[in-house]
């Protein structure tokens, strides 16, 4: 099947960039309003051709049914500086009208067998095209720092072992993620000593810390 894969991906483009506008405008505005903000920052990105030709094979999904069966073509990704903070999140995301959570899988509190976790939602998300509206599916992920770098450590491995980990490795990543989970706990029982050492050291120049997120997406 021939496919203009640019013209085909550009509705997905589009979803992205407008989410990501969005969602940093939402962590800007707790920022201005000098609360504590739920989202450390935003990323996102449209899944590259050969890893949608790859994911097809292995998935058996026809590239004719690419925008309904393949719900992660695009993909944003919220990084939280807290587990509670996913909640939050989510909860922020279900509640908004410019999209429809079509379906959710809470891999913070049933972790995958791997030690993998994070919430996914998908959404459907209407992009305005010239002469129509267009509805995108697109992932949302949303995890903890310490998730988002087991998660990229054990997805640069599945590279490498094409996701057939020899038992050590599989063992030691298993672990790891327990030990990245743990880290997320003790963090959250100090969770109110941290956001107030923040917003004292963010504010105490009388500037927000706007300036120091341009560093981030």
């Amino acid at each position: 099947m021939d496919r203009d894969w640019e013209l085909f991906l550009l509705p997905y483009t589009q979803t992205v960039n407008e989410l990501k506008v969005k969602l940093k405008g939402i962590r800007t505005s707790y920022q201005l309003s000098k609360q504590h903000g739920p989202i450390e920052f935003v990323t996102g990105r449209v899944k590259p051709v050969n890893s949608i030709l790859l994911k097809s094979r292995t998935r058996n999904i026809s590239l004719e049914k690419l925008e309904t069966d393949m719900e992660d073509l695009a993909g944003i990704r919220i990084m939280c500086p807290f587990v509670e903070d996913i909640y939050d999140v989510v909860d922020l995301l279900k509640n908004r009208h410019d999209f429809k959570v079509v379906q959710e899988k809470d891999y913070v509190t049933h972790k995958k067998d791997s030690g993998y976790r994070s919430y996914h939602l998908i959404c459907e998300y209407p992009v305005q095209l010239i002469d129509e509206v267009k509805y995108i599916l697109v992932e949302i992920q949303i995890r903890t720092l310490a998730m988002n770098f087991w998660a990229s450590i054990e997805h640069s491995l599945n590279y490498k072992y094409q996701g057939e980990f020899p038992h050590e490795i599989n063992l030691r990543l298993q672990k790891a993620a327990e030990s990245a989970f743990q880290l997320d706990e003790e963090m959250s029982t100090i969770r109110e000593e941290i956001k107030e050492a923040q917003s004292n050291f963010r504010f105490k120049d009388g500037k927000s810390s706007i300036e120091r997120n341009k560093w981030k997406e």
